[in-house]
């Protein structure tokens, strides 16, 4: 199931499974991966784009290692909030994927999200060439963790 409505994806969702950020690049993917509690993103990995079957199958892989019940993609849309061929490509990504997996999956905003990161790892005064190695998942972190804090306000509303 694809949906961009948050709380449809909410109500599809296994109880006590983590949830999983991705920022899809044209390179990489960024991965990030939450507590059962939907508390806390954690940045995870950067996986190394080859083609759709071999990214898929690392992705299942996560998804099976940490008991993973939804995924979130990051929605790179124009700062003007129009979609572009980036959010295309990402919402082409979603279909495929979902052919290979049941679980629920939805979108998330991500623009700023890289800068964030940035911003972020200049603060933790990284390395030039530590922040290339981590920014991917570290955005990732920042695009789970904007759904999640949204899931916190929709608990705290119900």
């Amino acid at each position: 199931m694809i949906t961009d409505d948050t709380a449809s994806f909410v109500n599809a969702l296994p109880p006590m499974q983590a949830l999983m950020g991705l920022d899809l690049g044209d390179k990489t993917i960024g991965v990030a991966v939450s507590d059962t509690f939907w508390s806390v993103a954690t940045p995870l990995e950067t996986v190394r784009r080859k083609k759709f079957g071999v990214d898929a199958a690392r992705l299942q892989e996560i998804i099976a290692e940490r008991r993973v019940g939804g995924l979130i993609l990051g929605l790179p849309r124009n700062m003007d909030g129009s979609e572009g061929p980036r959010c295309q490509s990402t919402r082409a990504f979603a279909r495929n994927f979902e052919r290979l997996w049941d679980g629920p999956i939805t979108f998330w905003d991500e623009r700023l999200s890289t800068v964030a990161a940035e911003k972020a790892l200049l603060e933790a005064d990284t390395t030039r060439k530590r922040r290339a190695e981590v920014i991917d998942h570290v955005a990732a972190g920042y695009i789970l963790q904007g759904l999640l804090d949204r899931l916190a306000v929709m608990k705290r509303q119900a």
